[in-house]
């Protein structure tokens, strides 16, 4: 299997690539990005890219591949909802509509997050703008396609959250997080088990195409095969 993962230098990206890194039966792994990963391996190869608004130079090289794993994102703190939309719509669609155009029978894996409004007319902005990008890529024509909705995300191996509000919180409230897990257990989800889930959608698919942490935790445990 041959997957294609962006936002690698994020948290929940570098999780995922660690997995797919782990795993023998992914051969080869494509990370695209603005900077270079600090890290080499004799799976990965990466391609800095800086223009997300157009792959033409690059969609030679986006040929070939089985899934992919769209893990890119940014907060929206700070943001014009039109500034947003560009970032976390307009540039994943662009490349969605690349990948499909160059691998018809690719499956697509999008994160999202907790609280994503689908309905496209709440009063969140950036819910409102992932609930676009999320209907917009299940309407596109994959032959799979899945958004992920994680909750609270426990970084595993070393990973540190990019977000500093999040960093913040893991370094000082990490036992929180672990409290509400504790008590909510298919609430959290670590970053091992969405490496782990999107790895097994791929080939097995799943009976949803929205998967809340419950599903993420069903499908980190399926048999690795």
């Amino acid at each position: 299997m041959k997957v294609i993962i962006t936002g690698a230098t994020g948290m929940v990206g570098k999780g995922v690539l660690l997995e797919c890194l782990d795993q023998e039966k992914v051969e080869q792994v494509l990370a695209i990005g603005r900077s270079k990963l600090e890290m080499e391996h004799p799976k990965l190869k990466q391609i800095i890219h800086k223009d997300f608004a157009d792959y033409s130079s690059i969609e030679s090289e986006l040929m070939g591949y089985d899934a992919c794993y769209l893990c890119m994102g940014v907060s929206a703190a700070g943001l014009s909802e039109e500034k947003y939309t560009k970032i976390t719509h307009s540039y994943t669609m662009t490349l969605a509509k690349t990948l499909l155009d160059k691998n018809p029978e690719i499956t697509c894996t999008y994160v999202s997050g907790e609280g994503t409004d689908s309905s496209e007319k709440g009063r969140a902005m950036w819910a409102r703008v992932k609930g676009k990008t999320e209907n917009d890529l299940l309407a596109l024509g994959f032959k799979q396609a899945y958004m992920f909705r994680p909750g609270a995300i426990i970084p595993l191996r070393g990973i540190k959250p990019s977000s500093k509000l999040y960093r913040v919180l893991i370094t000082y409230l990490k036992w929180l997080i672990y409290l509400v897990k504790f008590l909510a257990p298919n609430s959290v989800v670590n970053t091992t088990q969405i490496g782990l889930a999107m790895l097994n959608l791929t080939p097995n698919g799943y009976e949803k195409s929205v998967l809340k942490p419950k599903d993420i935790l069903i499908l980190s445990n399926l048999d690795q095969g």
